[in-house]
């Protein structure tokens, strides 16, 4: 598929990470293609293309979704967060400083989508258990071995007051 999945591409006004932008593409093109390929947020990756592996997924109004299979027009008029929205090297989340305490990452691949499921948990349930953590995790994947870690992790950043 390329960058225009279908019909006619259009100048449509997206907000990223507190940002607008205005974009041109067909509203079926994959809101992944266009944060990667014409906005530049390269954390969301492509993994299956078709929502079943967690590694594009942001969040749309607070909710975790997979970018790589809702269409451009799911986001319009509504706020679109990438991992870069969520902190930077300056400013971690403290997702991502538990993430880093407790060394739960190799290679990465995998991270930016789950602190996204983590970020959406942390929002409706401010101190989950274990069960819950494990449970918003659970349609990420991760081939590292890392799930024990990045469970503690999200505990962590629960435990110290993450907000997002």
């Amino acid at each position: 598929m390329g960058a225009n999945a279908g019909g006619a591409a259009a100048a449509v006004r997206l907000s990223v990470n507190g940002n607008e932008y205005e974009v041109d593409a067909a509203e079926d093109t994959p809101l992944l293609y266009v944060l990667r390929n014409q906005l530049g947020f390269k954390a969301a990756h492509f993994g299956c293309g078709t929502g079943e592996c967690g590694a594009c997924r942001v969040l749309i109004d607070g909710r975790a979704v997979a970018s790589c299979d809702t269409p451009l027009w799911a986001a319009l008029g509504k706020r679109v967060t990438t991992v870069e929205g969520l902190g930077d090297a300056a400013h971690p989340h403290p997702l991502q400083n538990a993430l880093i305490a407790e060394q739960a990452g190799q290679c990465g691949y995998c991270l930016p989508g789950i602190l996204i499921s983590a970020a959406a948990l942390l929002r409706r349930t401010p101190l989950p258990n274990e069960a819950e953590v494990r449970a918003a995790l659970d349609e990420n994947l991760c081939r590292c071995g890392s799930h024990n870690r990045i469970v503690r992790a999200v505990l962590r950043a629960a435990r110290e007051g993450a907000k997002t």
